[in-house]
């Protein structure tokens, strides 16, 4: 018998009150290493590798082959894309979903504003 199951014994025992747990203070590891990478001035990039990884599940195979992301700056996620008809059509008719999708999946101020360029 260990002494904490001893004490609790003799407590329920003798009528007392359990003292209140104590509080539960395990994290993740993700949590540990999102402020390491914090406190080390890395969160950015941490950032910036989530949003371009994510890039191919949030706008699917067609498109992940005629666009790939190229870099986060300040909100800004600049895509390079194969062929001007894309571009047009990215930047034209797609631009508010995926901004939208990036928006909901990383927050309002990860993602702020999606710019397409041909290269």
């Amino acid at each position: 018998m260990t002494s904490h199951q001893r004490a609790h014994l003799i407590r329920e025992w003798r009528g007392l009150p359990e003292p209140p747990p104590k509080p539960d203070r395990q994290t993740t590891a993700a949590a540990v290493i999102g402020k390491v990478m914090a406190s080390l001035g890395l969160g950015e990039r941490l950032r910036q590798e989530e949003v371009l990884g994510a890039w191919k599940e949030i706008v699917g195979d067609f498109i992940a082959s005629h666009a790939a992301p190229q870099r986060l700056e300040k909100g800004v996620l600049i895509v390079q894309v194969l062929q001007p008809t894309m571009h047009y059509e990215l930047d034209r008719v797609w631009k508010p979903q995926i901004l939208q999708k990036m928006k909901n999946r990383f927050g309002e101020r990860t993602v702020r504003e999606i710019k397409f360029r041909i290269g």
